[in-house]
């Protein structure tokens, strides 16, 4: 019989307590200046009481009783937690090197195995990031050309939204569709059918991943990894999809080898690939097929699942608040009619560009933002952070920061404007995190964001079906989607 209630498993383990004791220890002894926190139990620290499902609910609460810089013990790991827009930009951007690790965290090195770009270390992870940001830009991020790949991919949507005739319909994997072309068109130089049967695949273990990975079961493994990795449960379900991923992804790029041509490069992935057969000691060190793996997994899931899961918010927000969904397609009327929406647009449309901002202000996508480690010793804020301290710059408290946000808990759009209308810009917008680790495709998710939103919004009314109420509740996950729910596309044409 196999148990998978996390209560249950979390009895077997505590049955376990030897073992833990011996193969795991204390990670991190008691420091001098150590940043307070609630006294931890043996084994659990902390764990008792945090909300295993939303962790960052139970960060918030600590916050208002410990301050800015806190620590908790989840089992035997310290993890000091940052808190409010002023402390988590100190750290990141003012300390941006000091914080600029990622600490070992059990189920992602499974997944990637200190390769790629989200989860690399040190030299691995500079080169990387050094290569993503050219090619990207290479390949058209912030370009005109990848704008029209955008425009062109709306309109499939629209399309697609006009093909169920006003009747209810669930979007998540129309929008995960529409969003992951883009990032697949610089990756591998084409896109898919929203139908497509491989596609539809990779996007089912990706979603279902994002779920389990914000579980408390794959919380239990990264806490009790030595005896947590003998028993059956979500966290093997992500192995076992990872590696179904990394297997498609392999065999795309071996494809690809076959037909290169280093002065005709199509794609990310001939761009690698070029680089990988340079004859420089960097590129027989980091451009290695583990590496290519990795990094294609990374930015297949980074630049699909965030903004289509913050434009499915936005849809359900606009169904929820009617009369902003008005206030933003009479804008759109008015600066662009019937003309296909371009960037420059934007700065003549404060109204819009300020829901878009609150969307994802709102949205909370990211909550506890990814965590990173300390590179090297620091003090910070009075408190000595040893190198390889685990840190958390909570985002939900940045973006919920009642100094910069006069309703931090309510969808209000009039942050972002002035008293005048005008856009009006936030410190403590903060989605994409900030400094060293910041997400790479900021600038292309920027461009998605507007265009995807203000092209749908251009074509349809978005309304409830009848009878359906609407839930702001976020789903249980690594992110923060809404819950799953249908919508009503009525063609406004």
């Amino acid at each position: 019989m196999f148990f998978t209630d996390p209560v249950t498993i979390l009895l077997l383990v505590l049955l376990c307590l030897f073992l833990v004791k011996i193969t795991q220890g204390s990670k991190q002894n008691v420091y001098p200046n150590f940043p307070p926190g609630p006294k931890p139990l043996p084994i659990i620290g902390n764990m008792h009481i945090l909300d295993l499902k939303r962790p960052y609910k139970t960060f918030l609460e600590l916050a208002k009783k410990y301050g800015s810089v806190f620590s908790v013990q989840i089992g035997t790991q310290k993890v000091v937690v940052l808190c409010g827009y002023e402390t988590v930009k100190d750290a990141l951007i003012n300390h941006a090197e000091e914080f600029s690790e990622r600490p070992y965290i059990p189920i992602f090195h499974v997944i990637s195995k200190g390769y790629g770009l989200v989860f690399s270390h040190g030299d691995n992870w500079k080169v990387m990031r050094r290569f993503t940001l050219s090619t990207l830009r290479d390949f058209g991020m912030g370009k005109k050309s990848i704008e029209n790949k955008i425009n062109e991919e709306c309109q499939s949507l629209v399309n697609k939204f006009k093909s169920f005739g006003g009747k209810p319909f669930e979007n998540t994997m129309i929008m995960n569709a529409a969003v992951a072309n883009i990032i697949v068109s610089i990756l591998l130089g084409h896109r898919f059918n929203y139908e497509d049967p491989v596609l539809l695949r990779l996007m089912g273990l990706i979603n279902e991943n994002i779920r389990l990975l914000g579980s408390p079961m794959v919380m239990l493994y990264n806490t009790y990894q030595s005896v947590m990795q003998w028993i059956p449960g979500s966290h093997q379900t992500v192995n076992r999809n990872v590696t179904e991923l990394h297997q498609f992804i392999r065999g795309t790029f071996t494809k690809y080898k076959d037909q290169l041509d280093a002065n005709d490069q199509r794609n990310l992935i001939d761009a690698f690939l070029v680089k990988q057969q340079e004859e420089k000691l960097e590129s027989a060190k980091y451009f290695h097929n583990d590496n290519l793996t990795v990094l294609i997994n990374n930015l297949f899931i980074a630049g699909m699942e965030t903004t289509s899961t913050t434009l499915r918010w936005g849809l359900l927000l606009m169904m929820k608040y009617p009369e902003i969904q008005k206030n933003v397609y009479d804008e759109i009327d008015k600066v662009i009619g019937s003309a296909v929406p371009q960037i420059e647009h934007r700065k003549k449309m404060p109204y819009t560009d300020a829901v878009i901002h609150e969307i994802q202000r709102f949205s909370n996508i990211l909550p506890t933002n990814l965590p990173h480690a300390t590179a090297e010793d620091v003090n910070f804020k009075g408190y000595f952070l040893p190198k390889g301290t685990y840190v958390i710059p909570l985002l939900a408290s940045v973006l919920r920061d009642e100094s910069y946000f006069e309703k931090p808990e309510e969808f209000y759009p009039q942050h972002f404007l002035d008293s005048k209308g005008n856009f009006l810009k936030k410190e403590a917008f903060l989605p994409f995190s900030a400094g060293k680790r910041s997400c790479a495709g900021e600038n292309l998710a920027k461009m998605e964001l507007f265009l995807f939103f203000t092209t749908l919004l251009q074509n349809f009314t978005f309304q409830a079906p009848i009878g359906e109420k609407l839930d702001l509740t976020p789903s249980v996950g690594f992110t923060s989607p809404p819950v799953t729910h249908d919508i009503c596309a009525l063609p406004r044409d």
